[in-house]
């Protein structure tokens, strides 16, 4: 395994690995499910996307399948090369900017999320730097309750399984989370840190960004669509 952590995040596995503790080669094998049906069912078909925090592609090859344009941004050089299909661009979400604007912007995998709030700001205000007048930004966020109740697991495809085994307290508002990937062939785990957000800090994070929220897209609240103001 190689990469260099940040502080407060954790990995083991083999293949390389990002500074948050995301390995490539687990990320390869982690489906989609039904998210891409979600953004595809908020936003006008055939609309331009911009995906912040790509990975190795896990929702930006289903995206581009349904037809839609789909520029890749991610720090990982390592998860970029596994993206087909897609533009890729290779920078940190925080310091980009395109100099253009989308039909639709895309922040997944609970990166609002961020530990640190001046990142979180960072975060959104890159999402709302590239979303066009009329457009919209997609977030993804924890459910209600998703540090309780552990440990938690869920099936990935056929023959994998992920489990949430703790979420502890590492700070002010600030959780230390591990969580386990389990194949036939390989085990993966990570740790990273998390803010866990109210709905009234969610929304005011929103605001701070010059974002509002439009929608709830899925009923677990997970799946968010906001409009820039």
């Amino acid at each position: 395994m190689t990469g260099l952590l940040r502080e407060g995040f954790g990995a083991t596995g083999p293949g390389a690995v990002t500074p948050d503790g995301c390995a490539v080669e687990l990320y390869e094998r982690l489906p989609a499910g039904d998210q891409p049906a979600v953004i595809a069912a908020a936003v006008p078909a055939g609309a331009r996307i911009l995906e912040l925090g790509c990975g190795a592609g896990r929702m930006t090859h289903p995206l581009v399948d349904l037809g839609f344009d789909v520029t890749a941004v991610d720090e990982s050089a390592e998860m970029l090369a596994k993206v087909h299909g897609a533009r890729t661009v290779h920078s940190s979400i925080q310091t980009l900017d395109l100099g253009t604007r989308f039909d639709v912007v895309l922040l997944a995998s609970f990166l609002v999320h961020a530990h640190d709030p001046r990142v979180r700001h960072e975060l959104l205000a890159s999402c709302r730097r590239h979303v066009a007048d009329g457009g919209c930004v997609l977030l993804q966020r924890e459910g209600q309750g998703w540090h309780e109740n552990l440990p938690r697991e869920s099936p990935l495809g056929s023959d994998g399984v992920a489990r949430v085994l703790s979420s502890e307290p590492a700070g002010p508002g600030v959780r230390s989370v591990h969580v386990e990937y389990v194949y036939p062939d390989a085990r993966w785990t990570q740790t990273f840190l998390s803010r866990p957000l109210t709905a009234e800090e969610f929304e005011s994070a929103l605001t701070a960004a010059g974002l509002a929220a439009d929608a709830t897209l899925t009923p677990d609240g997970v799946w968010v669509r906001a409009l820039p103001v």
